[in-house]
């Protein structure tokens, strides 16, 4: 059974599992770096409008996490979100299930609308955005990475 719940800091750990997991494998994020249990717990701490759900099976085990903060130039009542799935659990309703949750928490704290720039590369992020109903809206052409790799980002936008 899937449960979806707001996350607090000691669900760190699972989320930078589930997240370097995909960094190690040349995922498709836009994240480069691994990331450690500390700098999730600030990343979740940044802002006191962000909202971080994960969800899990019946054992406690982070199956994935989605997240949401305010999106740094286009307003305050525009949230930019981003979402990850363990490897291996895509496609068992995980994605569906955060987004609701998200969606709801998104509602009620005011914002009108949540930025998705996913990859253009990245196709199961751009059909699960679609399938989640975010249309697109532009493109940004060229966008250097951390690493340095360049990529095209899809923009995509969900209003509420």
């Amino acid at each position: 059974m899937l449960h979806v719940r707001r996350a607090g800091t000691l669900d760190a750990a699972g989320m930078a599992e589930i997240l370097n997991e995909i960094i190690a494998i040349g995922g498709t994020t836009a994240i480069t770096d691994p990331v450690t249990v500390s700098d999730l717990a600030d990343w979740m701490a940044r802002d006191p409008r962000s909202i971080w759900h994960v969800a899990e099976d019946d054992g406690g085990t982070v199956l994935g996490f989605q997240w949401v903060d305010p999106h740094p130039g286009a307003g305050p009542d525009v949230a930019q979100i981003a979402t990850f799935a363990k490897v291996g659990r895509t496609g068992l309703g995980v994605g569906s299930a955060l987004f609701r949750a998200t969606a709801e928490a998104c509602r009620a704290a005011g914002y009108a609308w949540i930025n998705a720039e996913i990859r253009a590369d990245n196709a199961s992020g751009l059909t699960y955005y679609q399938s989640r109903g975010f249309e697109d809206y532009g493109r940004i052409a060229d966008y250097r990475m951390a690493n340095g790799q360049r990529v095209d980002k899809v923009l995509k936008r969900y209003d509420l």
